[in-house]
């Protein structure tokens, strides 16, 4: 398939910084050395022998651990694409991604922002915004509020009006955070409020809208790559259904078990609205199903997803590198995208505990063997010897296994996730392992039982009974950081030890 038309000249991108850590840096770093792109890694104290961190052609130390003081420091951030040389900044996921203040002061930096336009991720991030937008262009929608609520009353008269159960939801916030449930007249105006504190709280906003909630819904996704010239292309679906609290575990491309006219809805829609917002880059659009076959929009991410791969094995296409060749101004071919390339199913390896509610579980990864064979693809940012740090997202390294139909994709994963050994930090491995054999999953009868809450109630007692608590190992404090100025040849630098070298 051809993405690209020819444009001549493009914006230059000669070394690009990448905003973030882990296996999204690992990624983004790949993609650019496929684009003859340098490189530059910025890293906390805890990541400062991570694989991504010597991968990179640069290294820059941000100095300290916890994210307010790293990853999410945009002015520290900026001062080292300067010091650099770097022309652009890739977000990656979660941290500063979709923060549209960060973008904006990327492109005031004089430095190429590899994502949609700043409005445009305020536009888009604001819940009720965006859904203003869906409902402009026919998106289907379940019965919302056209604005934030004002109180615990109103909240209440909403779920009077329209029944139970309602979702009450953060309208600047995003990742099931400020975000509850009512199920009972009774619980509507507590959970109001606990949603406002917690929003409050994550956000910086407390103001909150509520919809209508669709019980046991599955959770679809649309795969958008638009560019800056008006062109939108939607690549394909992924169901992503299975999730914790809200967490997305094990997501699968392309969504199965729709109807036609559901993936034609579903496609049409997500190409509508990020051409009303005037969307550039890659960016999804969420949609939930209820089990009667309503589809109601959910939001836009306005960045790289964690599940973009399976999206990648299915179409053929590098979305990181193709965000990078948007931004430097490329043209996006019209035309129909082919019909997606067999199935494919990725697997969060986290390092948390199953056996404990999924308790997080840092420290020293003691062996990192995982599998390999036909149709699998590893996406790291650990291996042995290295170190899962405590202050940040859990995640080690995602699974991807391809198939040419559903079926072969379950069977290759099925010996993939029995070849993956992992010892040091717990994992949700076992976890996996029990899930390929639900038949709710499985799905062989072509009767799909997996929806958005599906873990902790049809499938809790069966997990409880499969998967045994880890070993608890309390990982040991690692050594600080001893920061000292130095001068070499007239220009002052920083240089930092770990304290105990010099005991």
């Amino acid at each position: 398939m051809t993405l690209f038309i020819d444009q001549g000249e493009l914006r230059p991108i000669r070394r690009l910084l990448i905003a973030n850590r882990g296996e999204i840096a690992v990624r983004v770093i790949r993609a650019c050395r496929d684009e003859g792109i340098e490189t530059v890694a910025i890293h906390s104290d805890a990541d400062r022998d991570a694989i991504f961190v010597r991968m990179a052609d640069h290294a820059y130390a941000l100095g300290g651990d916890r994210p307010a003081e790293t990853y999410l420091d945009a002015d520290k951030i900026i001062a080292i694409a300067r010091k650099s040389g770097a022309d652009a900044i890739h977000p990656g996921y979660g941290f500063l991604s979709e923060r549209a203040e960060f973008a904006q002061a990327v492109q005031d930096a004089g430095l190429i922002w590899i994502g949609p336009d700043p409005k445009v991720i305020e536009a888009l991030g604001d819940k009720i915004e965006a859904r203003r937008i869906a409902e402009t262009v026919g998106a289907p929608l379940v019965a919302g509020t056209p604005g934030p609520v004002a109180s615990p009353a109103e909240a209440l008269e909403f779920a009077k009006q329209h029944g139970l159960p309602i979702a009450i939801k953060a309208a600047f916030g995003g990742g099931g955070r400020g975000m509850k449930v009512a199920w009972q007249l009774d619980e509507v105006e507590e959970l109001f409020d606990s949603a406002t504190r917690e929003a409050e709280v994550a956000f910086g906003r407390g103001e909150c809208f509520i919809e209508q909630f669709l019980d046991r819904p599955r959770h679809i996704e649309a795969q958008v790559l638009a560019d800056r010239h008006g062109t939108v292309r939607v690549l394909g679906t992924r169901d992503c259904s299975l999730q914790r609290r809200n967490q997305k575990l094990v997501e699968e491309a392309p969504a199965p078990f729709l109807t036609d006219d559901q993936r034609a809805r579903i496609h049409e829609s997500a190409r509508a609205i990020c051409a009303h917002a005037g969307y550039s880059g890659a960016g999804t659009v969420e949609f939930l199903l209820s089990a009667n076959g309503t589809i109601s929009f959910l939001e836009v991410n306005t960045r790289l997803q964690v599940e973009h791969p399976v999206t990648e094995e299915t179409t053929g296409i590098d979305l990181v590198r193709a965000m990078i060749r948007v931004a430097r101004g490329a043209r996006l071919a019209e035309g129909e995208v082919p019909a997606p390339r067999g199935h494919s199913i990725e697997f969060r390896i986290n390092a948390e505990d199953p056996g404990r509610g999924f308790l997080p579980t840092p420290g020293p990864v003691e062996l990192w063997q995982p599998p390999s064979g036909p149709g699998i693809r590893i996406d790291s940012g650990v291996q042995t010897g290295s170190t899962v740090p405590g202050h940040y997202d859990s995640m080690m390294a995602k699974l991807i296994v391809t198939g040419a139909t559903r079926a072969e994709a379950l069977q290759r994963a099925a010996r993939a996730l029995s070849e993956f050994r992992i010892e040091g930090v717990a994992s949700v491995l076992p976890f996996h392992r029990a899930v390929l054999a639900a038949p709710d999953f499985r799905a062989e009868d072509g009767a799909f039982g997996v929806h958005t809450r599906w873990i902790e109630t049809d499938f809790a007692e069966v997990l409880a009974d499969a998967v045994a608590p880890h070993a608890r190992v309390e990982p040991a404090a690692a050594p600080p950081m001893l920061r000292v100025a130095i001068e070499i040849d007239g220009r002052r630098h920083e240089l930092g030890l770990p304290a105990g070298l010099l005991a």
